[in-house]
């Protein structure tokens, strides 16, 4: 086993002096290209060009010697460190670390990036941070061959954004390109990059923002989900606010509890009427779609989303047809549109969908196409009463049979 493995990470500034000893001790060093040929590398010391992280830290776990391993920006932040810490490979570290990728980017921009929100795109990732970039109004976007730039504006089609390109930080060819989503994908990027990709609209003010990758950007007093319906009637146009079936905020919570969004998904909201469970499930960090035939109703949905300070796409059309546009989903909630609407949603293979009925014969209908496309169904009968709390009497009564499906391949 190496005696020492030290990773040193490298923003092109000068390396410390730190970094210049364990360097002049090295016999074996490891990194990429423009790495080994920096002149503080030992002449005489064994050379691995970085490709397979863990087939290098074989190799090091198998050297007698001082190891280096020296990585771009900051290599504890999404870099080498957590890979070669792996219980498999045995190696202790120590670490000297530089500015990261990410701040550097944010640094050339001249922008604050405590309230960013930071991914990894690889291609096998990209759809997710995608999803991200969707939800969320600034988002630093680590690329990789095949999951660039361009990649990211094709699948924010329709989605404005303003993309931030920062190419081979710190090396005599960096560049810093600013352009809007739907123009970078006619450029090609060189290798390696940093994509800031900012929300549409001002920057939200975060002032008196304590947590990294978070704003308070909630309304003041709101806390909690599955809010009343008057929660949403201020930010109605003209003051208006439709509460039709499907719209109790003790069927959201159930619906809400079944579909389970969060950051990285894409929800569908098919018949977003109010716009209720639109912006509470973007609150969650979910990227959202929302889908609905009526122009009031998106107009409804679009105001609540504004005044409660969330990202969501509102999309006018009727379902199913105007699904076969859309882009992949995680999860669904159907507000209505029967049976071809379930079936429809279904040859997309979300991992979850939850819908509603309000007759058992259109819940036995709804349910068996469900079933009969390859999802694992259950259903409940949800019935709620509201009280007057000044006299104790009933005020309202809601009876629903709330359908909740998981794709068969992930059921227990």
């Amino acid at each position: 086993m190496a005696d020492r493995v030290t990773v040193i990470g490298w923003d092109g500034s000068p390396l410390t002096g730190a970094a210049t000893a364990a360097l002049s001790a090295a016999t074996l060093v490891a990194g990429a290209a423009h790495h080994l040929a920096l002149p503080e590398v030992p002449a005489n010391a064994e050379r691995i060009r970085l490709g397979s992280i863990d087939l290098a830290a074989r190799r090091i776990a198998g050297h007698r010697g001082s190891a280096v391993v020296l990585a771009d920006g900051d290599p504890g932040f999404f870099g080498v460190v957590r890979n070669l810490r792996a219980p498999e490979h045995g190696l202790e570290v120590e670490v000297v670390p530089a500015v990261s990728s990410v701040a550097a980017a944010f640094a050339r921009a001249g922008m604050p990036w405590e309230d960013a929100q930071t991914v990894v795109a690889h291609p096998r990732t990209l759809r997710r941070a995608v999803n991200v970039c969707r939800a969320h109004h600034k988002v630093a976007v680590l690329t990789s061959p095949g999951a660039g730039p361009a990649e990211l504006a094709l699948l924010l089609e329709g989605v404005h954004r303003t993309f931030v390109i920062c190419e081979e930080l710190g090396t005599t060819r960096e560049r810093v390109t600013v352009v809007t989503s739907d123009k970078a994908a006619d450029h090609v990027w060189r290798d390696p990059n940093v994509v800031i990709v900012i929300g549409g609209g001002p920057e939200p003010q975060a002032t008196g923002a304590w947590i990294a990758g978070r704003h308070p950007a909630y309304p003041r007093g709101v806390r909690g989900w599955a809010l009343p319906t008057e929660a949403y009637a201020s930010s109605a146009p003209e003051g208006g606010q439709d509460s039709g079936e499907g719209e109790s905020p003790g069927l959201r919570a159930a619906q809400l509890a079944r579909l389970g969004p969060r950051t990285g998904d894409l929800l569908w909201d098919i018949g977003s009427g109010s716009g209720a469970l639109a912006v509470e499930a973007a609150r969650f960090g979910a990227a959202v779609l929302a889908v609905d035939s009526d122009p009031a109703a998106c107009a409804r949905t679009a105001a609540a989303a504004r005044a409660f300070g969330v990202q969501l796409q509102v999309v006018e059309g009727r379902a199913p047809h105007v699904l076969e546009r859309l882009p992949e989903p995680d999860v669904v909630r159907i507000g209505g549109g029967g049976v071809p609407v379930v079936t429809a949603v279904t040859e997309r293979r979300p991992e979850r969908i939850v819908t509603h009925a309000s007759t058992r014969d259109e819940a036995e209908a709804l349910g068996a196409a469900l079933s009969g496309n390859g999802y694992t169904v259950r259903c409940s009968l949800l019935q709620s009463v509201e009280l007057d709390t000044a006299a104790w009497a009933e005020r309202e009564r809601s009876v629903v049979f709330l359908l909740s499906a998981l794709r068969s391949d992930l059921a227990p």
